[in-house]
């Protein structure tokens, strides 16, 4: 079980949103940075983050050292 981090700036999620449900469905943890436009709804079990709204640069940070894998969009 690995820890993922999506960050998503891109408006469209399509793709993405492909790879958080297979991700969430092999049981990893996944977190997604969202630091474009737009929000789409996420499997349940999936932690959110919007920057800058509730997510600091430093904090964003943190989430990308801590993570297995990272992603950008």
């Amino acid at each position: 079980m690995a820890a993922v981090l999506h960050i998503v700036g891109q408006p469209d999620w399509s793709r993405a949103l492909d790879d958080i449900r297979g991700q969430v469905a092999a049981g990893d943890t996944v977190t997604v940075a969202v630091t474009g436009p737009g929000v789409l709804a996420l499997p349940p079990g999936v932690t959110t983050h919007r920057g800058p709204a509730d997510l600091s640069y430093d904090q964003l940070l943190d989430l990308v050292f801590a993570a297995d894998q990272v992603i950008s969009w």
